[in-house]
């Protein structure tokens, strides 16, 4: 992987060619962790996707709503199918791919399909300062599929947040899978967490790892867009 400017003074870590098809992944709340995700980045790539792994800052003055939506448009205009994108969120940035997934044709974009990895569906997203539950209207008629990833072993968001996000999804005809995972916050994106610097840092421990290359595999077999016009 390659580490660019993706806005000025910003950085995302890429591979890939346009004609590929390519996942933005979106780190968690600590500012400017992309490496934290490197492994599964890695991994993604192993699978022959395309990988764009911005920073971004969730505690500047507008939560980090600039970084996210440039890095989404960064991640456009680098391939050949902009619609075709696969949007990764991890924890906080799970929350902000849901908000934007749900208001993605306000702001005139597509996605084939959004994955969330323990998503903080509880807490407002950073995009458009709403839980994402609560912005399913029926002007926000679906786009694209959900997966909900979880570790069943998460001590951080509880397993039953994504649940009830998949459950208010659902009741407005929004395509979702749930998969409950034998991982904890941090190996669901091949991270662990550092109780000293407090912290999480990319994992290098097998069980983390393997934890991370099931999730790699089931964003690489994610379908594309399924849902009605």
């Amino acid at each position: 992987m390659q580490t660019v400017e993706y806005a000025p003074g910003r950085l995302a870590d890429v591979s890939g060619r346009p004609s590929q098809r390519t996942v933005l992944l979106w780190h968690g709340q600590q500012p400017d962790a992309r490496a934290a995700v490197r492994p599964l980045a890695e991994l993604l790539v192993g699978h022959g996707l395309g990988v764009v792994v911005p920073d971004w800052n969730s505690h500047a003055d507008d939560g980090g709503r600039a970084d996210l939506l440039k890095s989404v448009h960064f991640a456009r205009e680098r391939v050949d199918d902009p619609d075709g994108l696969v949007l990764v969120g991890w924890s906080m940035g799970g929350v902000a791919a849901a908000g934007l997934a749900i208001q993605a044709r306000r702001i005139g974009v597509g996605f084939a399909h959004t994955v969330c990895l323990a998503g903080a569906f509880m807490v407002a997203d950073p995009i458009f300062g709403r839980v994402p539950a609560t912005q399913l209207t029926g002007d926000t008629r679906p786009l694209s599929p959900f997966t909900l990833l979880h570790g069943l072993a998460d001590d951080v968001i509880p397993v039953a947040v994504s649940r009830d996000f998949a459950f208010a999804l659902r009741q407005n005809d929004w395509p979702v899978q749930v998969v409950e995972l034998p991982a904890d916050h941090g190996s669901i994106a091949g991270a662990s967490y550092d109780g000293v610097a407090d912290r999480y840092t990319p994992a290098d421990d097998p069980e983390t790892l393997a934890a991370a290359a099931d999730v790699a595999t089931r964003i690489a077999a994610a379908p594309g867009d399924t849902t009605a016009p």
